[in-house]
């Protein structure tokens, strides 16, 4: 069977069984990253090396690699050791498996990315290593420098290894900005400076401190920081500088002198970045300080040969990799013949730009940008290969979904903006003003608002309406204080709370009208309302307790008073399930239940060894509790005995935010001060209560109430209000119940990420009616019958939308004309084929190919398969219509899937199978050379190879379910259900399966075995439900 097949080609049985074994069955899965932009406060926080880039998020380094195979760069490693501001990053010149850091804690860090290790570490650096550069002249030493030096050399291994101050680099009356080293002339060493001058440094010549200050600078004391510093790859003397505000210089080192100075079209332009371009010598590009544009060089020429507006906002940094991504696509090109006779074929230019004297560099550059974003941008192509926009650069102290669309998260951050995410992209699709200090907390208004209340630092507190994408309310009762935690009540709308450090709790209306101003004896951390009671909050304080107040009455006094920590209380959370149960995590690294009837603590949660953050209740399992820690872990509790039941050690800091998702109540997000926000999967905290539902228990087994949820040792029942939906929607259809059952749980329980995707999927294949289909349907994988429909669709829309075309002339050279006059006579003379050739060399395609069919139409398809040729070697989207004209759809779909683009490659075979694109039929003697049938054929086995190469790019990026809706977009329920079990996705795999019936029954019985084997490792969180209750759950199953 092809599904077995398959899955016999991924692993063995015992091997995978070994492997669960291995990792014991972690009980928290990591299911998404939201991953940290580019810091934009030092400069050298980005390098590249061969096929990796890496760039510096506050505390963490991230490593992106070229995947060759899907021609596309992906996040290969998170590099995190550094406890304060990485402030340095340099790749080591002579082996691209290692890299350097510096940090503001005196410390440089020598790391093996191929590894994903430490391999040396410096401590104690006397100074900040402020910029730091591995030496050219020694393989194993990195030089790094504080502000005002002197230049220390770290030799790593050997007889010399240690630490040594350089003899001329020191005692500097400025500021050092950067410093390079020569990569040619050994121990060349040039320095930039805060006030615009340079030092420059060569064994054997003196030393020059201070020299070369732009001319407008010279005898004033006005500063011009040198924001860029590179030596000229073709030279030993040349030194091209950039000035913040007084432009760029291309200086002679020896005779210290001013070579060129660059134009900018502008005044206000200004230089924040550059780099040479290793492919085109003599070329260079910069990155402008104010807004995102980059401007391409010439050493010849003072102005930008091109420039292109990439972002709104700034540059950060920049860097050209010496090694661009490679295309997977070759073609043949032909053979070159400069003897041209009236049949010979010419060989074509390749296609000029606009600007004639200098065709653009074919280089990629790393783009960082002072929003955080960081991108890989093809300057010949003028395209982003990779784009990661709006990354937050600072520890993110809060994360709420919200509550009406829980597909956008949002976050709050010590940078000074709340972003708000799409989750199942990743993608960041709003982001507020910013300016408003360091923000340390948010809430969501209820309902559909969509507003959000924001916590500053010194700025008071605001609610942000995202749609108009600007501040309508602000806050300032608590002063200049800073304001920890913002609540907005979710019973009342009305309401929003705020706790200071004042010492101050204050209740007051969106429209700002005080009711309750709390005192209290310290400052107050966190504070939290009620679920099950409108009128009731709770407070955490710096004095170490926890208050209760009932806000509907004029007393200014907490009801209750719970004591027990011994270091201050930062967050309180009540039990969403459980009235009158709440809990509070302090300094002293416990977690304390606290119950409000019996004015008591119930129990302590003890095990982080650092003060305690996040805190999160389940909203299904009464007993179930996430803590987050400044000790970097996260950890699930069983709140009954106080067991803790899974640690996750994932961030590389302190662990602040955790939120559940509304509807998906076993996923669940955390933020951290290693600036990213990561996504979990809880569910196989409940496998007991999956194979419940799998095995059409009652509801009994399934469902129950938080009294009997909470007894000790029971196994977990689902008390919340999204079971109790899904129960009653069941209960009111008619008909086969459990594939509604099947589908809705499921949903309920798996991770966002396509399981709605999978199970749209699936009710097609089952012959349900297109219109039932949900609105967001065509925004994922389709089935293919819909694909070309909603396309079109698509495509008639966009004829609405207005678009412009920029081209211009090229001046043309003698030879040209010469060529021209040529082809005009040949053409007279009615050598077509001729004066066709002659266009092709000239590159007017378009004017050859008009005339090409008077020659005859199998010339005119030949050249245009020519044409077509040319242009996918350089790599041009004009390549499109051609491939389709002569109809070598083949062509075109491997074309599509050599860039990576794999949806593409689907559409286009899925349109010659529907018969859209016709293959061209040259007629011969002997009749057609192929007969349709074929064709079909061959478009089948095209639109199968896109659709596997576009599941494998899904699996390979962690999203199996994904992988499987593209088997089941083509009908191929086996290898749908073979990437199910592939991703370990049993239970999903089960439900499908039992839904889909006797087509996916092989695959979905040995996904039963695979889950049975699954269960007999599950770890003792569940005491009473042994294993063998499983096997017999799934023995019953088996033969359902």
């Amino acid at each position: 069977m092809a599904w077995m097949t398959y899955i016999s080609h991924w692993f063995e049985q015992d091997d995978w069984y070994e492997g669960l074994q291995r990792v014991n069955m972690s009980q928290v899965r990591q299911v998404g990253l939201l991953a940290a932009g580019c810091q934009p406060w030092n400069r050298d926080v980005c390098a590249a090396s061969g096929d990796r880039f890496a760039y510096c998020a506050t505390l963490a380094i991230y490593v992106y690699q070229l995947d060759h195979h899907y021609n596309e760069f992906k996040l290969h490693a998170i590099m995190s050791e550094h406890k304060k501001t990485i402030t340095a990053l340099s790749w080591c010149p002579h082996n691209p498996d290692l890299f350097a850091s510096g940090s503001a804690d005196n410390l440089v860090i020598i790391w093996n990315v191929a590894e994903q290790k430490v391999i040396a570490k410096l401590d104690n650096t006397k100074g900040t290593p402020a910029s730091l550069s591995w030496c050219w002249n020694a393989g194993d030493a990195v030089a790094f420098a504080s502000h005002r030096g002197p230049l220390f050399i770290w030799t790593i291994s050997g007889p010399d290894s240690g630490v040594t101050v350089h003899k001329d680099a020191h005692s500097f009356l400025s500021d050092i900005c950067m410093f390079r080293w020569h990569t040619q002339k050994k121990g060349k060493v040039a320095f930039g400076h805060i006030d615009g001058s340079l030092s420059i440094f060569q064994p054997g010549n003196k030393s020059q401190k201070h020299v070369l200050r732009p001319d407008s600078l010279e005898g004033t004391d006005e500063e011009d920081p040198v924001s860029a510093l590179e030596w000229d790859p073709l030279s030993t003397d040349y030194l091209l500088v950039a000035n913040l505000h007084h432009g760029i210089r291309l200086v002679d080192s020896e005779s210290l002198c001013c070579i060129t100075t660059f134009s900018f079209p502008s005044a206000a332009a200004s230089v924040q970045c550059l780099a040479w371009v290793p492919s085109a010598p003599g070329m260079f590009i910069t990155g402008d300080s104010q807004v995102g544009v980059l401007r391409i060089w010439n050493v010849s020429r003072t102005t930008p040969v091109d420039n292109f507006k990439l972002k709104k906002t700034g540059f950060h940094c920049l860097h050209v990799l010496n090694s661009p991504p490679r295309k997977k696509f070759s073609n043949q090109s032909p053979t070159k013949n400069h003897y041209t006779s009236s049949t010979s074929e010419a060989v074509p230019p390749p296609t000029l730009t606009q600007n004639q004297a200098f065709s653009l560099p074919p280089g990629h550059a790393v783009c960082c940008f002072l929003d955080g974003g960081v991108g890989l941008y093809d300057m010949g192509a003028k395209k982003w290969d990779f784009l990661r926009d709006l990354g937050h650069v600072e520890t993110i102290f809060d994360c709420k979904f919200k509550p009406d669309n829980p597909n956008l998260l949002a976050t709050a951050s010590f940078d000074g903006t709340i972003k708000v995410w799409d989750i199942n992209t990743l993608t960041a699709v709003y982001t507020s003003p910013g300016n408003e200090g360091v923000i340390y907390s948010l809430s969501w208004a209820p309902g559909d608002l969509n507003c959000i209340a924001g916590a500053t630092s010194r700025n008071g507190a605001f609610i942000w309406d995202i749609k108009k994408g600007k501040m309508i309310q602000r806050f300032n009762e608590h002063g200049k204080n800073g304001i920890f935690c913002i609540a907005w009540s979710h019973k009342d709308s009305k309401r929003i709370a705020t706790c200071s450090g004042d010492g101050y709790c204050i209740i007051r209306t969106i429209d700002g009208k005080i009711l309750h101003k709390y005192r209290h004896p310290a400052a107050v951390f966190g504070c939290d309302w009620s679920q099950n009671n409108k009128d009731m909050i709770a407070t955490g304080c710096e004095d170490k307790n926890v208050r209760v107040y009932y806000v509907a009455t004029s007393s200014d006094q907490p009801l209750k008073v719970f004591s027990g920590h011994t270091e201050k209380v930062f967050h309180v959370r009540w039990s969403p399930l459980r009235e009158g149960t709440l809990c509070s995590g302090s300094d002293d690294g416990s977690v304390r239940i606290w119950d409000y009837t019996q004015d008591a603590c119930i129990n302590i949660l003890s095990g982080h060894t650092a003060p305690v953050r996040g805190l999160m209740w389940n909203t299904e399992i009464p007993y179930l509790l996430i803590s987050g820690s400044w000790d970097y872990t996260i950890k699930v509790w069983d709140t009954r005995e106080g067991i803790c039941l899974d640690t996750v050690c994932d961030h590389g800091a302190d662990v602040y935010g955790l939120t559940c998702h509304p509807r998906r109540p076993f996923t669940m997000a955390s933020c951290s001060r290693d600036s990213t926000v990561r996504l979990w999967s809880l569910t196989p905290l409940i496998t007991p209560l999956q194979i419940n539902i799998l095995a059409d228990r009652s509801w009994e087994e399934i469902i129950g109430n938080t009294d009997s949820a909470i007894e000790q040792g029971a196994p977990p029942l689902l008390c919340g209000k999204v079971s109790r939906d899904i129960k009653q929607e069941i209960e009111k259809l008619s008909g086969n119940l459990r594939m509604k059952k099947l589908r809705w749980f499921s949903e309920c329980l798996s991770p966002p990420g396509g399981s709605d995707n999978l199970w749209n999927l699936v009710a097609v294949i089952k012959g349900q009616d297109d219109s039932l289909l949900p609105q967001n349907y065509c925004k994922g994988i389709m089935h293919l019958k819909h694909l070309i429909k909603f396309r079109t669709s698509e495509a008639q829309e966009l004829t609405t939308v207005k678009m412009s075309k920029f081209g211009g002339g090229i001046g043309v050279p003698t030879k040209e004309e010469r060529l021209k006059e040529a082809a005009q006579i040949h053409l007279r003379l009615g050598q077509i084929q001729r004066y066709c050739e002659l266009m092709v060399e000239l590159g007017e395609w378009d004017k050859a190919l008009s005339v090409a069919p008077s020659v005859s139409v199998k010339y005119w398809k030949k050249l245009m398969q020519r044409r077509a040729d040319q242009l996918i070697q350089e790599d041009k989207d004009d390549v499109i219509p051609y491939c389709i004209a002569i109809g070598d759809v083949k062509k075109l779909v491997h074309f599509f899937m050599s860039r990576g683009q794999l949806k593409e490659a689907l559409l286009v075979a899925q349109a010659a199978c529907e018969g859209n694109m016709q293959t061209f039929h040259v007629s011969t003697a002997k009749g057609p050379s192929f007969s349709d049938d074929i064709y079909k054929e061959d478009f089948n086995e095209l639109l199968q190879e896109a659709c596997r190469e576009l599941a494998e790019w899904y699996f390979q990026d962690g999203r199996a379910v994904l992988a499987a809706c593209c088997h089941l977009a083509v009908d191929n329920i086996e290898l749908a259900m073979a990437y199910l079990i592939r991703g370990n996705e049993l239970e999903l795999a089960v439900c499908v399966g039992t839904v889909l019936g006797e087509p996916a029954a092989p695959a979905t019985h040995y996904a039963l075995e695979l889950l049975a084997r699954k269960c007999m490792m599950i770890p003792a969180c569940f005491p009473s439900v042994g294993y063998r209750y499983y096997l017999v759950f799934l023995h019953a199953l088996w033969f359902l």
